[in-house]
């Protein structure tokens, strides 16, 4: 599996999100009310890497779905 595998279950101009096969991960992208763009990884406790919660703050779209890639990447399994 690669990144490219997970599936998007939200995609509009203000939010887009993507959930990994298992269910176990999900990442998002949005639009803030302060107009910035929030980034964040939710792994559940049943996902085999464990649980996680990550969020990051970005100016710009672009830069938070790069760091929602490498996100994606990072969790996705072998």
């Amino acid at each position: 599996m690669d990144a490219d595998e997970w599936h998007v279950v939200d995609d509009d101009e203000d939010r887009t999100e993507w959930e990994r096969p298992d269910r176990f991960v999900r990442v998002v992208v949005r639009r803030t009310a302060a107009d910035e763009w929030a980034v964040t990884l939710d792994a559940l406790e049943q996902a085999p890497e464990g649980p996680a919660y990550e969020r990051e703050t970005y100016t710009n779209r672009e830069a938070a779905t790069d760091r929602a890639r490498v996100w994606r990447e990072r969790y996705t399994p072998d």
